[in-house]
């Protein structure tokens, strides 16, 4: 059979772990009842998924370029499959725990994977095109996940949220099954692991990426790990946080727009970077005044619109000096800011306080694409200096550095 990579399997798989992941967010305040346990406890639920999801990116990543994108993948969704199937049925919080460990270790091939196959197909201002449309569905998807999720869990309670995982699983299993082809080149480059990954620890630029990368998934999942029980202390309905994903799908199709539109005009990423930090920090001050009152949700509309500027632009640019070994480096990148995630939700959900979380987050952000636009400045300027020194010398290898 010929398959096709298409943009609508690339989109479902992408939106995939964000999807299963908001999907469980509401339940939580159920969770913590039914299985006994503080409120601290149950959001930890979410960061220890985050350091499971990063040990996922790793061994998958890696098997991309070792037996292929399409079994890794498969096997991937197969793995979550089952450990939902035992969340569903567990007894225990410990177990619910371990199996919630255990899906965050497949559905994390949904991420990997998808970015690696996706660049096998595609390359420079086609794949900052494609990572757009990317970033338009990982910003939507924790919308859908966490409305979804809402209804499921108001009318079947955490039971119910788990079979609807069950579901999700199947039908993607099914449907990459069906369409996902082998995207792996037919020569791949032997990269060792211990190599790349020297290589990229000594890397500033990757450091700066997957430490950008990490803080804005911090501001958009401490949302989805503390809003829950902010509505409950406000003594307002469940389903009310449902719909919060209205008002959040609102906030990404206004930052979808400005983003399409700043590329068209072909703003630099430095430009692009500044602004989201900016939109977010100005979001999280909102949410810091108004955490007492149901109104703290309206500005997370800004620190939405940041996330789907910033993320599409951020991943499209990481990797560019790592395209023989693209799949080791994915994993390696989404090692290094998934652990950066899950040890920033872990502070979030001991603070429980979205507001200083979204604030000191959204400020950190914006230091940093400061620093970004900095290194940039200079380095242009360096390769300035290096033009007009060939010029002056009449060197013949100036056409040749020029072009």
């Amino acid at each position: 059979m010929q398959r096709k990579l298409t943009l609508t399997l690339v989109t479902s798989m992408m939106m995939f772990p964000q999807v299963v992941e908001t999907i469980y967010s509401p339940a939580l305040t159920h969770i913590a009842d039914g299985f006994r346990v503080s409120a601290e406890m149950a959001a930890q639920t979410l960061s220890c998924y985050f350091f499971a999801f990063a040990l996922g990116v790793v061994v998958w990543g890696r098997m991309c370029d070792v037996i292929g994108r399409r079994p890794t993948i498969l096997s991937g969704l197969a793995l979550y499959l089952l450990a939902s199937l035992v969340a569903l049925f567990s007894a225990s919080f410990s177990v619910l725990l371990a199996a919630r460990m255990l899906a965050a270790f497949g559905a994390a091939v949904g991420s990997v994977g998808t970015q690696t196959a996706i660049r096998d197909r595609f390359d420079g201002s086609e794949l900052a095109r494609v990572f757009s449309v990317m970033g338009i569905a990982m910003a939507i998807s924790p919308a859908i996940g966490v409305l979804s999720g809402a209804l499921l869990t108001h009318y079947w309670g955490y039971q119910g949220v788990f079979g609807g995982l069950d579901l999700l699983a199947a039908l993607l299993l099914g449907y990459a099954g069906w369409q996902l082809p082998e995207t792996r080149p037919q020569q791949v480059a032997r990269s060792s692991f211990f190599g790349t990954l020297g290589k990229m620890t000594k890397d500033a630029d990757i450091w700066h990426s997957a430490l950008l990368v990490a803080l804005f998934n911090i501001c958009m999942f401490s949302y989805y790990q503390l809003a829950p029980f902010r509505f409950a202390a406000l003594e307002l309905p469940a389903q009310w946080f449902g719909y919060t994903g209205l008002v959040l799908a609102a906030g990404v199709g206004i930052g979808a727009a400005i983003n399409t539109f700043l590329i068209g005009r072909r703003w630099p990423f430095t430009a692009l970077l500044t602004l989201a930090c900016t939109l977010s920090l100005i979001g999280g001050v909102m949410v810091l005044l108004l955490e007492e009152t149901m109104w703290f949700v309206l500005p997370m509309i800004l620190v939405v619109m940041a996330y789907g500027i910033s993320i599409p632009n951020i991943l499209a640019r990481a990797l560019r000096h790592y395209k023989d070994c693209t799949g080791t480096a994915g994993a390696i990148l989404g090692l290094m800011y998934y652990l950066m995630l899950g040890g920033g939700l872990v502070l979030a959900g001991l603070s429980q306080q979205l507001g200083l979380v979204l604030t000191l987050g959204s400020l950190w952000a914006l230091l940093l694409a400061w620093r970004v636009a900095s290194a940039e400045r200079h380095a242009a300027l360096r390769t300035d200096r290096l033009r007009r020194w060939f010029r002056r010398s009449g060197c013949a290898g100036f056409r040749v550095f020029h072009r």
